[in-house]
């Protein structure tokens, strides 16, 4: 039985006589050498987590007030609760009494909140990344490389955690969706109806912008009101649009952004990326200078050297070592 599910998977035709070509084995054994790099890589990750607990100070993991998971539910409540009785109701009627020409524009841009394209191109780099040998390339693109891993790990696990809470409370609560607001109104709740109609709250788009935009706000603090307006009218065009009531786009905003922070605040507590300020507040650790260096000589020299280097062996494999770790890279917040 074994022998014939074999014959039937192997590969037939010109990828089976590509793969029995001197060419063809040399991909394998690159292949196989980069799935190697990949799994040492990965260890190597969890052992610099582990590594980085004895770094939480005494009681530095007590969240201050404000960012504790009761206050942020007193927040949602009431704001929630406000727009439930004083927003949802008039929203869709007004919206449908613009002109078009309103709709058209925030049609155009409301996609910009969908998550699909953060989650391919940073899960990507992610990946192929994680096939390199880090130690064979220059130490300022190892340098640059590594903080742009580290931001972009942590805005992919954002996006996606928050995406998936998201994804849990719109099918379980049932909400209808604006369009259904002549038949059922705002509050006629069907608690797991399982259809695409009853999946208005939270709103999705709202927590990916929220989640992004507050990642990119503790990224680069110095543009934090710009980044702010923008995730503020791209959350805004869900209601625009007619597909979500203002309750799910703040329900939404409320659950990416605590989603972040919570996330900011784990890896600065261990200082991977990010620090804590005496205030309590969170700040990257990268300084402004390393990190436009960084992404010059990545710019310039970078790419050519990584992806012509040749996978380490397993005994050898430091994705993250000491001197390029981001956590010990520097103490400004990036300027750009």
């Amino acid at each position: 039985m074994s022998d014939r599910r074999s014959h039937i998977l192997e590969p037939r035709g010109p990828l089976a006589r590509f793969l029995k070509s001197p060419r063809g084995v040399r991909a394998r054994a690159r292949m196989a050498g980069v799935w190697q790099q990949m799994k040492a890589n990965t260890a190597e990750f969890r052992q610099l987590f582990a590594r980085r607990r004895h770094r939480i100070a005494p009681g530095a993991d007590a969240l201050p007030a404000g960012h504790r998971p009761q206050d942020l539910l007193a927040v949602l409540v009431l704001t929630v609760g406000i727009a439930v009785l004083a927003l949802d109701a008039p929203s869709y009627p007004w919206i449908r009494s613009l002109p078009h020409g309103y709709r058209a524009f925030f049609g155009a841009i409301t996609d910009i909140g969908k998550s699909h394209w953060i989650l391919w191109t940073s899960g990507l780099f992610l990946i192929f990344t994680m096939g390199i040998d880090w130690r064979a390339v220059p130490f300022r693109v190892r340098m640059g490389l590594t903080i742009f891993w580290t931001y972009l790990a942590f805005i992919f696990f954002t996006v996606a955690s928050s995406g998936i809470i998201a994804l849990a409370f719109k099918w379980t609560l049932g909400r209808p969706r604006p369009k259904l607001f002549d038949q059922v109104g705002p509050m006629g709740f069907d608690f797991l109806a399982f259809h695409i109609h009853y999946t208005s709250f939270p709103s999705g788009h709202s927590t990916t912008v929220a989640a992004l935009a507050a990642a990119l706000c503790l990224i680069f603090p110095a543009w934090l009101w710009l980044i702010a307006v923008v995730a503020f009218w791209l959350a805004f065009s869900r209601i625009m649009v007619g597909a979500h009531y203002p309750s799910d786009v703040i329900a939404g905003t409320l659950l990416g952004l605590s989603v972040t922070l919570a996330t900011g605040r784990y890896l600065a507590l261990r200082r991977i990326g990010f620090k804590l300020t005496p205030e309590g507040g969170i700040r990257p650790i990268v300084s402004g200078a390393t990190a436009r260096r960084s992404a010059v000589a990545m710019a310039t020299a970078g790419w050519a050297a990584i992806w012509t280097s040749t996978p380490a062996s397993v005994t050898n494999a430091d994705p993250i070592p000491d001197e390029t770790d981001p956590a010990d890279a520097g103490s400004e917040t990036p300027k750009s």
